[in-house]
């Protein structure tokens, strides 16, 4: 009982917590606020290098405390960091934001999946996975018809709904359930060193992460950033970006219900395989077009295969623990990922101040580079090479 309440809650808070009413306009957000492009991309970096710094941290935290308590703890600073972004003029404020962002994410990644595998039937995990982040996609949704019909260019309106929204979250999360048996003795840093250097020797499999983080953060940086400097490049109005996201958003949810059944259909490596090529070629699209519709369709493409296999990582990383230190574990997964993910920002960035359709060559070059990485640790896994 206590276990579909903790999946039913996870769902409920990813809801809210997808429900970024300024994600139509988050690039246009900061620089109406006075960031330039460059300066967003070296706080989104600053933020994944403080992200690497803490992450260790807080999975040791969080397997000593347990996943409640660290759940609660970070929807409480999820909540503060929205209300500074609400506020937020200039770098400074935007970067304090981020700083605020780097605790929470360090902090419940794999806490949050942890508790979602772990309350799940066996069998049922990366179907979980899915539909958890199919709820966030729907929060999306939901925000982006909000702003597109009421909200309009009113970014800070926008701020606050979001706040608010975040701070129902921070609430609900206390309704938890801890899944986690408690530890009854603290663990030396002798411990934490023999995990790190286990995990770490798992090569190919960490090759293959890689790969996948390159795909993501290709993702995250065009569909959340870039984009809307191609639909103005394209022409393409405020109020139009609105409703392009709100596609952008419906497709991301379709691969959060789908991935699973695909998955199970296709195979791992060909549904791999065809989720990079797919990413990797709208990208190519993307730096050689000036049409809206085609940049749209480029940009739904990658944001589709991308949520196609978020499901699938986290089913791979949370089959991989054989430890009871599930969330340090995952939190070494996420620092490897983090430090490639400082670096692909600043590639996007120098590349996008120079030519955004240099940015968006970068992008399906990255793709493609992730692919060969991940294809490399299928084939080890099936002795093949």
């Amino acid at each position: 009982m206590i276990y579909r309440q903790n999946i039913y809650l996870l769902y409920a808070i990813s809801f809210l917590q997808g429900l970024v009413f300024y994600g139509p306009v988050a690039t246009l957000y900061r620089q109406a606020a006075g960031v330039s492009v460059f300066e967003i991309t070296v706080i989104e970096s600053i933020s994944l290098a403080l992200c690497i710094a803490l992450e260790m941290p807080w999975g040791m935290v969080a397997d000593r405390i347990g996943y409640r308590k660290t759940m609660i703890i970070t929807c409480a600073v999820y909540f503060i960091s929205k209300a500074v972004f609400w506020r937020a003029d200039g770098f400074g404020g935007f970067l304090l934001e981020r700083v605020l962002l780097s605790v929470v994410m360090a902090g419940m990644s794999g806490c949050d999946t942890s508790i979602l595998y772990l309350s799940s039937r066996e069998g049922e995990s990366q179907q979980t996975f899915g539909v958890y982040q199919s709820f966030g996609m729907a929060g999306l949704l939901a925000a982006s018809l909000s702003y597109s019909i009421f909200i309009g260019n009113n970014y800070r309106l926008a701020g606050f709904l979001t706040m608010a929204a975040y701070g129902v979250a921070a609430v609900l999360v206390f309704g938890l359930k801890e899944v986690k048996e408690p530890e009854k003795e603290k663990k030396s840093r002798k411990h934490f060193f023999r995990t790190f250097f286990d995990v770490v020797k798992d090569r190919y499999f960490l090759l293959g992460m890689v790969g996948i983080t390159l795909l993501e953060e290709t993702n995250q940086t065009i569909t959340v950033f870039l984009n809307q400097l191609q639909y103005v490049k394209s022409g393409m109005e405020p109020k139009t970006m609105g409703f392009v996201y709100i596609v952008v958003t419906l497709s991301g949810m379709a691969g959060g219900m789908w991935s699973f059944r695909m998955n199970r259909k296709m195979g791992i490596l060909p549904f791999s395989i065809a989720l990079f090529f797919c990413g990797s070629i709208s990208c190519l699209i993307l730096s050689s077009t000036k049409s809206g519709v085609i940049s749209v369709l480029c940009i739904i493409l990658l944001r589709l295969a991308t949520c196609l296999f978020t499901p699938l990582k986290a089913e791979l990383q949370n089959r991989r623990v054989t430890s009871s230190d599930r969330a340090t574990v995952l939190s070494i997964y996420a620092v490897i990922g983090e430090a490639c993910g400082t670096g692909t920002n600043l590639i996007f960035g120098k590349a996008a101040a120079a030519d955004l359709s240099f940015a968006m060559l970068c992008g399906g070059l990255l793709c493609a580079v992730g692919g060969t990485f991940f294809v490399i640790f299928r084939l080890r896994e099936a002795g093949k090479i």
